[in-house]
C-alpha cells in the first residue's frame, strides 16, 4: 500500500457518522403529498392514488364492489363525472338519501389531511345533509399545505362569483368518544380517488 493511501485513508472511526438530529432542532419538514397522506389517513380516510385513468377507472369499480353499491343512486351535481362515469349502471341526482355522495372538490389541505369543498359541489347543503359515504375525485395539482392556500385558490379561480358554503370534511370515521374538536361536524366515510396529473 503506498504512503498516500495510508495517509488519505479514512478509518471506520474517522468516517462520518449518520447525521443524528439534536431533538431540540425543529423538525425537517415533510413535503407536501406525503403530509397529506399522513394527516388524511391519520383521520381515518380511505386513499386510492393512481397514475392514469385505467388505475382510476379499476379503483372506482373497485370501490362500488367492496360496498355494493352498483345499480344505486348516487348523489351527484357534477356532470362532467356523470358522463364519465355513466357506464356503470350507477342512478345519478340529487337525492340526499343516496347510496354515496361523488364529486370533485376545491383542494386538499396537507396540514390538516382535509377536503375542501364549497358550494361549487355541495350547492347549499350542510355536511349532515349529504350521504355517509363520499366518493371525491381529485388531483394532485390540488395539494395546498394550509386552509388559507386553498381559499385563496378558490378566490382567484372564482373572481366574479365567490362561491359560498365553503367547508373541510376531516372526520372520516365514527369515533366512539366525544372529541370537542370534532364537535358539531359530522364524520364521513370517505373514499379520495387521487389522480397524478403533474
Amino acid at each position: 500500500m503506498s504512503l498516500f493511501k495510508k495517509l488519505f485513508r479514512k478509518t471506520k472511526e474517522q468516517e462520518s457518522p449518520k447525521e443524528e438530529r439534536s431533538k431540540y432542532l425543529p423538525e425537517v419538514p415533510l413535503p407536501t403529498d406525503e403530509k397529506f397522506t399522513y394527516n388524511f389517513r391519520k383521520n381515518g380516510g380511505k386513499f386510492l392514488y393512481c397514475e392514469n385513468l385505467d388505475e382510476l377507472d379499476e379503483a372506482f369499480d373497485n370501490i362500488l364492489l367492496e360496498n355494493d353499491w352498483y345499480e344505486k343512486e348516487v348523489f351527484c351535481t357534477d356532470n362532467s363525472l356523470t358522463s364519465k362515469f355513466s357506464s356503470y349502471n350507477l342512478d345519478f341526482g340529487s337525492n340526499p338519501s343516496a347510496a354515496f355522495f361523488f364529486s370533485r372538490c376545491e383542494s386538499l389541505v396537507a396540514d390538516a389531511g382535509a377536503i375542501l369543498i364549497s358550494s361549487n359541489q355541495i350547492k347549499e347543503k350542510k355536511l349532515k345533509e349529504l350521504p355517509d359515504n363520499f366518493i371525491i375525485f381529485a388531483t394532485t395539482s390540488q395539494l395546498v399545505d394550509t386552509i388559507g392556500e386553498g381559499l385563496r385558490i378558490i378566490k382567484s379561480a372564482n373572481k366574479n362569483n365567490i362561491p359560498t358554503n365553503i367547508t373541510t370534511i376531516k372526520n372520516f370515521e365514527s369515533k366512539k368518544e366525544n372529541d370537542f374538536m370534532t364537535y358539531g361536524s359530522s364524520s364521513k366515510n370517505l373514499y379520495l380517488l387521487l389522480l397524478e396529473d403533474l
